[in-house]
């Protein structure tokens, strides 16, 4: 389950416990929901010690591109404006009163092109994760609890009734069962995911239907290295 995705919290659950076989299977397919789906609508907070950041936008998990706005929370207004990503790159667009939402077609000019950083960014960091959290298949039901995976309680999100799970030990990082945590639907569906990067105390929280998905289009004249 997305090798990269390392960290934790929770709301007040009552468990760990082992997996049932139904919650191993909802846990298991969840991400191939998100692909299913072709793309989400997602709210993507990250933490920051000098004020966080939220990015409000779509991912498209059969392109494998995220596209959205970028705002400041508790400080300027200088990383604020549009946003469009890959797994390896990333397309800024800065912008002093950037809108709430991302127009649906980007902008023709005025991108800046840099490459995605493997380290030391919470944003770029969240920004690859959200894109983790779709697969073109399901993983194995099988080999999650035995993984580590666990049911931690029970939760409510906008009206949903939600299970919450910890997903299992990367397979190249030892000790790492319970780092993600999943609030999932009865039939599988991904609603909230919680993930700490790097040295940040808070964790990064991703939220699904926000708002309204709206297709990602590629920024025009420029073909992001994937």
């Amino acid at each position: 389950m997305a090798a990269l995705l390392v960290v934790g919290g929770g709301s007040g659950p009552s468990g760990p416990r082992a997996l049932t076989s139904d919650e191993a299977n909802r846990l298991a397919i969840t991400r191939f929901r998100n692909y299913e789906a072709h793309g989400r609508a997602v709210t993507i907070t990250v933490p920051g010690t000098a004020g966080g950041l939220v990015v409000t936008g779509s991912v498209d998990y059969h392109g494998k591109l995220g596209y959205g706005v970028v705002h400041g929370t508790g400080r300027d207004t200088s990383s604020d404006g549009l946003i469009e990503w890959t797994a390896t790159s990333v397309l800024v667009h800065p912008m002093a009163k950037a809108p709430a939402h991302a127009p649906a077609s980007p902008p023709r000019s005025a991108w800046y092109s840099r490459p995605l950083k493997s380290s030391g960014s919470a944003l770029d960091s969240s920004l690859a994760i959200a894109l983790k959290l779709g697969s073109d298949r399901p993983d194995n039901a099988e080999l999650l609890p035995q993984n580590g995976a666990a049911w931690w309680g029970n939760d409510q999100v906008d009206g949903h009734r939600v299970d919450v799970m910890t997903g299992p030990s990367s397979p190249d990082r030892s000790g790492t069962a319970g780092n993600v945590r999943y609030w999932v639907g009865s039939d599988g569906t991904m609603y909230r995911v919680r993930v700490s990067v790097g040295s940040e105390s808070q964790p990064v929280v991703i939220r699904f239907d926000t708002q309204k998905y709206v297709p990602v289009k590629p920024v025009p004249g420029v073909t992001p290295t994937r």
